[in-house]
């Protein structure tokens, strides 16, 4: 018989930062916990990548208790694994492909620069999907990330290894970026809070600082309280951004206190159940009328709407395919063969880039202003809107990729996350948190979107519905999983 899994020491992040802050526990005890619980449970879940080994970890952990607690910053003392898309010093940045393995980072990124500077120990990576491409964690390089609910079921993507890591409480806290949605499907399939700030809350590194921009990184946690910590300290202006937004992030703290009854009762919510269009799967559809009922029960005036986002999909597939123009310059630096060593849905989507013509561009960027107009104008009824965070539940581990909802075939394997993808059109926040299960016990979260900038009365909003719904509080058995 196996050892017993350690349970976590903590119940929550943002009381054990605090804990950590104030000496009240040291930094190797929880160092050595999160160790014990990586070593029992990585193995089969494979959340976490490039770890460090233990005895490193925990020395980088005696140095953080030597710290004077007046110099100790919110993260002081707390393991983090950074997204393999991150780039932190000393550890390879490989985007989950064998060609970039040997890429050692000689410094942090903004991102991992301001995790570093609160005082977060960097013990590895999360796992993602090959160069974030697709909603399903696998890679030839680190191999499958694994649902902790039920291990046949994939745990979404691209930020998949990071929500199985909160879920499984291998660590408090987590990062993660999303394009179509890479922080709200993994979060919807794992039961934890995945939060895509508004386009300029964070800072910036790669791709194109105008055209074209839609991916951000952003917060996961397993409650809004923790969401809210993490965003406060890695969100604010970037000077090297040129979309950036001025508040800094500990305006954030705010979204502490949830609305009061009088403001829950001025609240206007609209919601839907497919955007209008989309195939859903049916235990998606009744978790998201579950969800309006549970804000209408709040107080909150609520009602079936709708924005309209027609030709949203097609400029996201446009734009999304214009930027991957820059993987192919830089994988032909690695092979001229470089086709042959991808998967693919990426090499398709990398092609399609390729193919794009000048007109194609200029048109979907017209478009997307007209999309964006069109939704600002539904925001001036509605302060926020509720949809799926993710068109099916969590689906086979063995699969690609969703080519069919409800007898509707998806052209493409972007296609079954439309519902994601046409809100990262707009840029405007949006945020999946914990909705309920299916009636096999997987699952679902429901996506809040929110107003233009609107990233603190979205957060607010979230935590009304966290605190009335508790879906968040289930956790998976973990006690099978040696």
């Amino acid at each position: 018989m196996s050892d017993p899994i350690p349970a976590p020491i903590w119940q929550d992040a943002l009381s054990l930062c605090r804990d950590l802050q104030s000496g009240s526990i040291s930094a190797q005890a929880v160092m050595s916990n999160v160790y014990d619980r990586i070593n029992a449970l990585n193995p089969t879940l494979n959340a976490l990548v490039d770890l460090l080994p233990q005895d490193q970890a925990l020395a980088l952990a005696v140095e953080a208790d030597a710290v004077p607690i007046a110099a100790r910053g919110p993260l002081h003392g707390l393991p983090m694994a950074p997204k393999d898309a991150v780039a932190v010093k000393g550890f390879a940045t490989t985007w989950g492909f064998p060609g970039f393995a040997g890429n050692i980072e000689p410094s942090d990124d903004e991102l991992a620069r301001r995790m570093r500077a609160a005082g977060a120990i960097f013990i590895g990576h999360s796992n993602m999907p090959e160069f974030g491409l697709g909603s399903h964690t696998f890679n030839e390089l680190y191999g499958n990330t694994y649902n902790p609910y039920d291990l046949s079921k994939t745990p979404g993507g691209s930020s998949g290894g990071a929500a199985v890591a909160l879920a499984a409480d291998l660590l408090p806290l987590a990062d993660g970026s999303d394009l179509g949605g890479s922080l709200r499907n993994p979060a919807s399939f794992c039961n934890v809070v995945g939060f895509r700030p508004s386009m300029g809350r964070m800072p910036f590194n790669r791709g194109f600082g105008w055209f074209g921009r839609m991916v951000t990184t952003g917060p996961m946690a397993k409650n809004i309280p923790d969401t809210v910590l993490m965003f406060s300290i890695i969100a604010g202006p970037d000077r090297s951004d040129p979309l950036t937004l001025s508040d800094p992030g500990i305006t954030f703290l705010d979204a502490l206190t949830p609305l009061d009854d009088k403001e829950l009762k001025d609240l206007r919510v609209g919601f839907s159940t497919d955007l209008g269009s989309l195939a859903i799967d049916p235990e998606v559809a009744q978790t998201v009328r579950d969800a309006a009922s549970s804000m209408e029960s709040l107080g909150a005036h609520v009602v079936e709407a709708a924005p309209n986002l027609d030709g949203a999909m097609n400029v996201f597939q446009v734009q999304r395919a214009a930027g991957l123009r820059l993987l192919a310059k830089r994988l032909e630096t690695i092979s001229p063969d470089w086709r042959g060593m991808i998967k693919d849905t990426a090499r398709w989507n990398i092609d399609k880039g390729l193919a794009l013509t000048a007109d194609e561009l200029m048109q979907s960027e017209l478009q997307r202003t007209v999309i964006y107009r069109r939704i600002s104008r539904f925001f001036e009824e509605y302060d926020a809107l509720i949809i799926p965070s993710a068109q099916v539940p969590p689906f086979d581990a063995t699969l690609d990729w969703v080519s069919e909802i409800n007898g509707v075939n998806m052209p493409t394997y972007i296609d079954w996350m439309a519902v994601c993808c046409m809100i990262s059109v707009t840029g405007l926040p949006a945020i999946s948190v914990p909705g309920g299960f299916t009636q096999n016990g997987l699952p679902i979260g429901v996506q809040i979107v929110g107003k233009p900038r609107g990233d603190l009365e979205l957060l607010r909003i979230a935590h009304a519905f966290e605190a009335a719904t508790e879906h968040g509080l289930r956790g998976p058995s973990l006690s099978a999983i040696r």
